[in-house]
């Protein structure tokens, strides 16, 4: 098994874990999407504590990669990932974090 299969078949079972239902084939193109900062430990995780980190999904995958436009909804849509996947989840996985708020936001054509 290839290490994208194995962070994969991690980013299933939490969604399942979360009792969250999602599309396969978009979260594979996410999972690709992010690069090899998936299998860094650091940087395959999203610190939903940290603001700076919150400042760098906004500004590089949602206004730098989807294309969108800075304002309340983009924050909006951070903080009910956040919420969905659990303030005190440690497992914020940036491929799924991004899945989620690319879904949130209505870009699954970005992909």
């Amino acid at each position: 098994m290839s290490k994208f299969e194995e962070c994969m078949d991690t980013y299933k079972a939490e969604f399942k874990k979360l009792g969250v239902s999602f599309d396969e084939d978009l979260l594979t193109k996410v999972a690709k999407g992010c690069g090899p900062s998936i299998y860094n430990k650091d940087a395959s995780t999203v610190a939903g504590s940290d603001q700076a980190e919150l400042d760098t999904v906004k500004n590089n995958f949602l206004i730098g990669k989807l294309g969108l436009s800075d304002g309340p909804a983009l924050d909006s849509a951070i903080a009910k990932t956040i919420d969905t996947m659990g303030a005190s989840n440690r497992n914020k996985y940036r491929a799924m974090f991004y899945y989620l708020l690319t879904k949130e936001l209505g870009k699954e054509s970005a992909y």
